[in-house]
């Protein structure tokens, strides 16, 4: 329908200035019989819409109907509830009385509508609930008395400020797919749109604009879980300043200073616990709690699949001269396979295994990075406390200690200067593990510290050959005559005669 000043328009053309209709069309752009509607025809009125009303509308089913039909647009196509499925549950849980048609051309008026105001409402919204961002984050952990440097995979929603953090060993394709797994399943659902930089885990080539060329890995991953992504501009780390923060701030408030970790399980168990914790503050600028916001943020993601997809990825290795493969730039000798034998490596974010091309498994081992680790500057540290040895039991470094030296030291407060000084000195010939051993027995912890070193210097000595019994007499210094088996495997050779 026209708008009332153009139809005013055409009627002044028809009936002042006397134009017929092809001249009025040409003058105006209108279609001919648009023109001839408006020109001979009556000014069309106000009409008021009233909506059709029902048992679906009067009788609130058409309430429920459309609750299941958002509920639906979260699932894959194929595990939405049919027209029949919505009919058959509104008859059996709700008593309804009306008919299958009627409930078909409630559905087919309302999916579209249903759709359209997602879209709208999402297109209104700068960060719509729902929408994530993931990065990675360079954290420090202390394990097995050493330093660790790990990376902490970060899920974070901008419209809530809610974020998830799993700890990972690598950045490489298997530890990124492992974590978003990890992630979705702490989130309880999977975002409709994932905003993510250029990372090589993900990412083959940037290309011009936004053709950027993506792993099959990743797609398939993206394929199995339905969501979108949003790729950022290069060098536009802006574009996804929501997780670039939440690293700082996981950094600053969870790993400084560096925690204890027994693994990786362990790890990403108490770092998840932090994260449900954290959603108890205000968001920085609603001025409401970040888990009344992740709420609605819940609400729009989309439900897990029934299975997760498997991640690991296969190449194939030669095996070189020396028995040898490379695995991460780390070579590792599998006994059981011969010189040039071809091997199917199964690489997982934690491990990775040969087999045969008949799928028999030959070797199995960690992957490299995740037995990497450096030393903590334990000779500094204790050099620091010989000088202010009330400081030691405070020290952010006590806790790294093994359980046995901390309470070795903090035992007995008059003498900790001098069992620090001792400790020390066992550290040039000893590690900080073995002394810890040491005092695993109660009845070392009052032991000086060069008593502690005598026994472990007794512990580190050859052990002397202990008198065997059990060997009889006849065999004790017996040497074998290995003439007698050359007359055995070779007698021919025996019966010739040598001349000189």
């Amino acid at each position: 329908m026209l708008a009332m000043p153009e139809i005013n328009y055409i009627k002044h053309l028809r009936e002042n200035e006397d134009l017929s209709l092809s001249e009025i069309a040409r003058k105006t752009g209108k279609d001919w019989r648009t023109v001839k509607k408006y020109a001979d025809g009556d000014v069309p009125t106000g009409k008021i819409g009233i909506r059709k009303s029902g048992m679906m509308v009067e009788d609130g089913y058409g309430e429920l109907v459309d609750d299941w039909l958002e509920e639906d647009f979260k699932l894959k196509k194929k595990e939405r509830r049919t027209n029949k499925v919505i009919f058959e549950q509104l008859q059996k849980e709700h008593e309804f009385p009306g008919s299958y048609r009627t409930v078909c051309e409630y559905i087919q008026h309302q999916r579209p509508h249903i759709k359209e105001l997602k879209e709208k409402r999402y297109e209104r919204l700068e960060h719509p609930p729902g929408e994530a961002q993931v990065d990675f984050g360079n954290m420090t952990i202390v394990q097995n008395g050493a330093y660790k440097d790990i990376k902490a995979l970060i899920l974070s929603f901008p419209y809530s400020n809610a974020a998830f953090a799993y700890p990972l060993p690598a950045e490489n394709s298997e530890c990124f797919l492992e974590g978003l797994t990890k992630l979705f399943h702490q989130a309880g659902g999977v975002p409709t749109h994932l905003r993510i930089d250029n990372l090589t885990a993900a990412v083959v080539s940037i290309g011009k604009g936004d053709k950027r060329v993506y792993t099959d890995a990743f797609l398939g991953f993206q394929s199995h879980y339905r969501f979108e992504v949003q790729a950022c501009n290069p060098a536009s780390g802006h574009e996804k300043g929501n997780v670039e923060k939440k690293v700082g701030y996981i950094r600053n408030n969870f790993f400084v200073t560096a925690p204890l970790m027994e693994d990786f399980d362990q790890l990403a168990e108490w770092l998840s616990k932090q994260m449900q914790k954290d959603q108890k503050r205000l968001h920085y600028d609603k001025e409401v709690l970040i888990e009344e916001l992740w709420k609605e943020d819940n609400k729009s993601l989309k439900s897990l699949p029934t299975q997760d997809l498997p991640i690991f990825s296969v190449s194939t290795y030669k095996v070189n001269k020396y028995g040898e493969i490379t695995v991460d730039e780390e070579a590792y000798v599998v006994h059981k396979a011969r010189m040039k034998q071809s091997l199917i490596i199964k690489k997982e974010w934690d491990k990775f295994t040969c087999y045969t091309n008949d799928g028999e498994m030959l070797y199995q081992e960690s992957r490299p990075y995740m037995n990497k680790s450096r030393s903590i500057p334990w000779e500094d540290i204790l050099e620091d406390w010989i000088r202010k040895p009330r400081s030691v039991t405070y020290s952010r470094y006590f806790k790294y200690l093994p359980k046995n030296v901390q309470i070795y030291l903090a035992r007995q407060k008059e003498t900790l200067k001098e069992r620090v000084i001792g400790l020390k000195k066992l550290l040039a010939t000893h590690t900080m593990i073995a002394i810890g051993e040491v005092l695993s027995f109660d009845n070392r912890l009052g032991l000086k510290p060069h008593e502690l070193g005598g026994i472990l210097s007794e512990k580190t000595a050859y052990p002397v050959k202990m008198p065997e019994t059990y060997t009889p007499q006849v065999l004790l210094n017996y040497e074998t005559d290995l003439h007698l088996y050359d007359q055995k495997l070779f007698p021919q050779a025996e019966r010739r005669v040598s001349i000189t």
